[in-house]
């Protein structure tokens, strides 16, 4: 019964880094992405005709 628990223990450890880590990733990339999108949208806005 121990082993069982020191093993689901262990997975769910695993399953937290490793959500961690994707989050991080991801949300670095969302950050990067819209700080280039915000700064082609402001270099434009010269461009735009009322």
């Amino acid at each position: 019964m121990d082993e069982k628990i020191y093993k689901t223990m262990g997975r769910s450890g695993t399953l937290a880094i490793v959500l961690g880590v994707v989050s991080i990733v991801v949300g670095l990339t969302s950050g990067v992405m819209l700080l280039i999108s915000g700064g082609r949208l402001l270099a434009g806005k010269s461009k735009i005709l009322y």
